[in-house]
């Protein structure tokens, strides 16, 4: 029995040395120790041994179970090195290839243009107010001179959510809310940027939901000329030193007297293009004094108290600048529409 165990470590050893993989190691590891082994079934035999031969053949099967496994463990050691090894090959990293570009991102067009008009406002010592979204019909028309049944609500077709809760039609509920705010009725000079909805067809000029930046001043002795001063170093900052602009007489509930400012055409000069439709002035936005009854109903005295209100669409400003045909191109996130403003 001894030579029988002899011969099985030699074999034994001699496959695990031969061994090229785990699996293969695993394999020789169950055919020689495992349950059914010939290892395990030799050492079953020795209850057949007199009880002086037993000892000694314990100890020779032990030596012979030992060495095999110390072999194993150290094959296995080597083959689990070499399949690391040979995994970081082929994974390996060349560093001197060059790296892939990171395609740099840019302020979307409208953005910028908000933007833009923020920085010129602040610079002139406004602050930017936001209100909700989601506004009370009290906000959104009545604290601005849009009693229920007024008939220029019908200019605003509105999403309704309750009878008294809509998407609000434009940013002056913002005004409305920053004036009843102000406990003490001391000066206000604000614009107000933000989203609007509005029930309406999409078509290249139109959309049901835009943004709107209005503009509040409120203090002793406001007026037109300041109104119409504040516009027209607007129109030449946005559009050049050389535009001239013009107020022409309007209607707005919340302003008494309302006017419309146009600026002459930056493409003729004012002389007369397709763009703008050969008359020489482009509509740019709406503004006007604000009416005595918004202000008595946000608690000021329109007698001692003055103020002028603005409000343009970013879209429209953009669409002039920059020359866009189309106001979907805001919205529709085309990659190739967008990449033309990287720069900005």
């Amino acid at each position: 029995m001894q030579e029988r165990l002899v011969s099985l470590q030699a074999e034994a050893i001699k496959q695990i040395e031969e061994a090229q993989d785990l699996k293969a190691l695993n394999e020789v590891r169950i055919a020689y120790l495992g349950k059914k082994g010939p290892i395990t079934e030799a050492m079953k035999a020795m209850k057949d041994l007199s009880p002086e031969e037993r000892p000694k053949m314990g100890a020779v099967a032990n030596e012979v179970r030992a060495a095999i496994q110390e072999k194993l463990e150290a094959k296995q050691v080597l083959l689990e090195q070499n399949a690391i090894n040979e995994k970081l090959e082929s994974e390996s990293i060349d560093v001197t290839l060059p790296g892939r570009p990171v395609q740099a991102g840019g302020a979307h067009p409208l953005k910028a243009v908000i933007q833009e008009i923020e920085d010129l406002f602040i610079g002139m010592g406004y602050e930017v107010v936001e209100g909700p979204e989601v506004e009370k019909d009290y906000y959104n028309f009545e604290a601005l001179n849009l009693p229920k049944g007024h008939p220029a609500r019908d200019m605003q077709d509105s999403f309704y959510i309750t009878e008294e809760t809509l998407m609000r039609t434009h940013t002056s509920p913002v005004q409305a809310r920053t004036m009843e705010a102000n406990v003490e009725k001391g000066p206000i000079k604000i614009i107000c940027p933000g989203k609007v909805y509005r029930r309406d067809d999409d078509d290249a000029t139109h959309s049901h939901q835009f943004m709107q930046i209005e503009g509040l001043v409120i203090g002793e002795n406001i007026s037109m000329s300041d109104l119409k001063g504040t516009l027209q170093l607007f129109a030449k900052k946005m559009f050049g030193e050389d535009r001239e602009i013009r107020l022409r007489p309007s209607f707005f509930p919340f302003t008494e007297p309302s006017v419309e400012m146009d600026i002459s055409c930056m493409k003729c000069g004012g002389k007369g293009c397709n763009m703008c439709k050969h008359t020489g002035w482009i509509e740019i936005l709406g503004a006007g004094m604000v009416h005595p009854n918004v202000l008595d109903m946000a608690g000021y005295n329109s007698k001692e108290v003055q103020g002028f209100a603005f409000g343009m669409g970013p879209e429209r400003i953009a669409l002039l600048k920059y020359g866009i045909d189309d106001i979907r191109h805001f919205y529709t996130n085309d990659i190739r529409f967008l990449k033309q403003f990287q720069q900005m």
